[in-house]
């Protein structure tokens, strides 16, 4: 079975495109003016900018433009080509071979190669990668350098979302040349990044600005258009929103801004406004609670707080609507979401009677709140939280934290709660399972089971759901799996996320895949006319 934009179909397509820009000269081409300075806001500011050791939402951003994968995804999340032009699957599953693009260059000049995926994948990603590391070691048995342009994977056992892995940031492809037989986390080359994508690391002075320059030898000719990005540091929401409306900056990201501002902005002239671009990672927030001592190691607990929580309160005046209410730990937009699930309506009285029934003494000893350092709405939401559950009997301190603080100490699990919000990747095998399963309570990051939740069953049933191979399967297996951790309220979910993107109406190509502004940007462009 072979899945490649080479196929006879595409290949006919292609020639005929081929022969249509000779005779009109490439008007797509010609209509993508180059030049230019795009101006964005990075909020907060990454702890790094090196992928393979840190995905935080921010990191991503910036450095999506640095790193690239084997593949990118459209909105539909089908696989398109990126370092990859091709691949094809072997008919039992176990067998992925891949065909490189010719004439890709990091950015030091050092040829792209096989030799570098296998080392990616193989070496880097499976010791460093929170998300990756855990399907690499469990699913893939061997990642081969067939020759200079061809990889082969073969798995341990099938692994139904396989072609769903190669997102840049769960896949980002480093350069072999720099860090092999190195520390990977102290290598120097992490504070100066190089990759194969559009646009090269030039600058970084902290607390200001971040700039990278377009990458003469990019391996798309004649592509990027722009000349730099620079990402803004602008600390408070209102003072990025006034950037923006002076056209100091032409783009602002979901949580730029605060969400009240929305509505405003969106009525702007030569303003646009999409929420879409977010079809891989479907966010959704939740609340994190330290099952490892009390009083959180009590299921009773965990459900009373869930009581006491009014999760329409928090989208509808918190955010400003922006989302809603999450009935399970698998988006409603992902697969294999199962709408009929253990629900906890807001009800204090039910939450004062879990308490007393838990038959523990939860103001005995002040909890933290670890806040998220990801803007003012969070902040009301750490408030708002603080208030609610001491209505019930606990008492709360909220303890502030930076991007670099909050990453360390909830992959430490030091905390008692906290906020978070992960990405889906378009299969809970890739984005849900990692929140959840024991073998992944390990330290080192905060986007794997920081909670320290146990279940033998629940272990059981993604393993099994992970490698089954048909959807009605996957969906029995995924259905079970949410009812178990409803009902045990394994992580708190309190909302899925909507995010708004803001940008002038002469800034074309923005927003074109299922990964949004985490893409390249290499055809993004200012139509000058």
């Amino acid at each position: 079975m072979k899945h490649t934009m080479a196929s006879s179909t595409f290949r006919k397509a292609g020639a005929v495109l081929a022969v249509a820009a000779a005779l009109f000269g490439s008007a797509a081409t010609l209509a993508q003016s180059p030049g230019g300075t795009l101006t964005a806001i990075v909020q907060p500011e990454p702890p790094i900018l090196m992928l393979g050791l840190n995905q935080q939402a921010p990191t991503q951003y910036v450095a999506g433009k640095i790193y690239q994968s084997l593949l990118t995804y459209d909105a539909q999340l089908k696989p398109q080509p990126s370092l990859a032009k091709s691949w094809k699957t072997s008919s039992d599953g176990l067998s992925y071979t891949f065909e490189l693009q010719r004439g890709v260059k990091w950015h030091d000049g050092k040829p792209f190669t096989a030799a570098d995926v296998v080392f990616s994948v193989d070496k880097f990603l499976r010791e460093t990668h929170p998300r990756g590391r855990l399907v690499i070691n469990k699913y893939i048995d061997s990642v081969t350098a067939i020759n200079e342009h061809t990889v082969e994977f073969k798995l341990k056992e099938a692994f139904s979302p396989f072609m769903s892995l190669f997102v840049v940031d769960n896949m980002p492809m480093v350069p072999k040349h720099i860090y092999d037989g190195t520390d990977y986390r102290t290598n120097p080359a992490n504070q100066t990044p190089i990759g194969t994508g559009p646009f090269k690391f030039k600058e970084w002075k902290r607390g200001s600005h971040i700039v990278l320059t377009r990458n003469t030898d990019y391996w798309k000719k004649g592509q990027p258009y722009l000349d730099e990005i620079v990402f803004r540091v602008i600390p408070d929401a209102a003072s990025r929103a006034v950037a923006f409306e002076k056209g100091d900056v032409q783009l602002l990201r979901g949580g730029d801004v605060d969400n009240v501002d929305v509505k405003r902005l969106r009525a702007l002239p030569n303003v646009e406004m999409t929420t879409q671009g977010w079809e891989m990672y479907a966010p959704l927030a939740f609340l994190s609670m330290n099952q490892r001592k009390p009083p959180f190691d009590n299921v009773k607990v965990r459900q009373a707080v869930m009581h006491a929580i009014n999760r329409k309160f928090i989208v509808d005046n918190i955010f400003f609507g922006m989302g809603k209410v999450a009935t399970s730990p698998i988006a409603s937009t992902t697969l294999y979401h199962e709408k009929n699930l253990p629900q906890y309506a807001y009800d204090l009285k039910k939450a004062r009677a879990l308490i007393q029934e838990s038959g523990v003494n939860v103001g005995a000893t002040p909890v933290k709140l670890l806040s998220f350092p990801y803007g003012s709405a969070w902040e009301r939401l750490a408030e708002y939280t603080k208030q609610s559950l001491e209505q019930i009997g606990f008492k709360v301190q909220i303890d502030p934290a930076d991007a670099g603080g909050w990453a360390k100490r909830s992959g430490e699990f030091d905390f008692d709660l906290t906020f978070n919000f992960t990405y889906q990747y378009g299969d809970p095998a890739l984005g849900v399972a990692r929140h959840f399963l024991s073998t992944n309570a390990v330290k080192g990051s905060p986007f794997v089971n920081n909670q320290g939740y146990k279940n033998q069953k629940v272990d059981e049933l993604f393993a099994t759901a992970a490698a089954a191979r048909t959807p009605e399967l996957r969906q029995k297996l995924y259905t079970e799996v949410q009812t178990i951790l409803m009902n045990e309220v394994a992580n708190g979910v309190l909302f899925e996320i909507e995010y708004a993107t803001f940008y002038p109406k002469n800034v074309k190509n923005l927003v074109k895949t299922g990964i949004g502004l985490n893409e390249t940007f290499d055809d993004v462009y200012f139509d000058k006319k």
